[in-house]
C-alpha cells in the first residue's frame, strides 16, 4: 500500500488549533510521524500545540523553504513507496495556497501518490467571504511590484481588471510594508472603488472592514505588522 500525502493546515496565528479547525485534523498528527515544514520550529510547536503527547523525537522533519535543493525535495515523498503517511504543513493557514507546498503537491501527483486536504483556516477564502464582494468571480494576485511607480501601475490595472471582468481582486502585502500599501491604494483608486481590508483573521485583534475609497481615506486605521489581506471591486 502506498501512503498518503496529507495536506494540514494550521492557525493563522495564537490561537487555539480546534477553535478553526476540525477534531479530523488532530486525529492525522498523531497519527504522522514524517512531516515537510516550510519552518521547523514553528511547526513543531504548532504539532505540539495540537498534540501534547505525541513525542518530538519520533518526528522527522524535511525543510520546504528558499534555500533546499529541488534535487533533494524529489526525495521527499519517497517513503510513501513503504506505506508511510506524510504530512504537509504550512507556515499559515492551508498548504500550496500562497505557499511553497505546491511544488509537493504536484510531486505527489506525479508519483500517483494521493493528496488528502483536510479543512482549516484560508485567509484568502475568509477575507473573500467576509468582503461582500463578488463570490463567483476573484482572482488571487500574490504580491504586488516593490518599485513604487511599478506598484501603482499594477494597482491601477488590478482596478480597470475589476471593473471589466466584474472580478474581486485579491492580493497580500509583507506585514511591516501594510501602512504603505493601504496609503497608495487610497491615493491610487478611485473614489468609488470598494476596498476591503481583513487583518489578524481569526485572532481576537480581527479586523474587516469594506468601504469606497473617498470613506477610507477619513479612517485612522494601524496596520503595521498584522497579517493582512486586500482587496478590490471596481463597480
Amino acid at each position: 500500500m502506498i501512503g498518503k500525502l496529507y495536506l494540514i493546515p494550521t492557525t493563522l496565528g495564537e490561537t487555539e488549533p480546534l477553535d478553526v479547525m476540525p477534531i479530523s485534523v488532530k486525529r492525522v498528527i498523531e497519527e504522522i510521524d514524517y512531516y515537510i515544514v516550510e519552518n521547523e520550529k514553528s511547526a513543531r510547536k504548532f504539532i505540539k500545540h495540537i498534540c501534547p503527547e505525541k513525542k518530538q523525537p519520533s518526528l522527522h522533519i524535511l525543510l520546504l523553504d528558499k534555500f533546499v535543493q529541488e534535487s533533494d525535495t524529489r526525495k521527499y515523498l519517497d517513503v510513501c513507496a513503504q506505506g508511510i503517511n506524510v504530512g504537509l504543513l504550512s507556515e499559515a493557514g492551508v498548504p500550496a495556497i500562497a505557499d511553497p507546498g505546491a511544488s509537493m503537491v504536484k510531486l505527489a501527483h506525479q508519483k500517483n501518490i494521493q493528496v488528502v486536504p483536510l479543512v482549516g483556516p484560508s485567509s484568502i477564502l475568509l477575507a473573500m467571504m467576509s468582503s461582500g464582494f463578488n463570490g463567483q468571480n476573484f482572482a488571487f494576485n500574490g504580491y504586488l511590484p516593490i518599485d513604487n511607480n511599478e506598484r501603482k501601475s499594477a494597482i491601477r490595472e488590478l482596478e480597470k481588471l475589476s471593473k471589466d471582468k466584474n472580478q474581486s481582486q485579491i492580493f497580500i502585502e509583507t506585514p511591516y510594508r501594510n501602512q504603505k500599501m493601504f496609503s497608495e491604494l487610497v491615493a491610487t483608486l478611485s473614489p468609488n472603488t470598494l476596498v476591503c481590508i481583513a487583518a489578524d483573521i481569526t485572532l481576537n485583534s480581527e479586523f474587516i472592514k469594506t468601504l469606497s475609497v473617498k470613506e477610507w481615506k477619513n479612517q485612522s486605521i494601524d496596520l503595521h505588522k498584522r497579517p493582512t489581506i486586500f482587496i478590490i471591486q471596481k463597480e
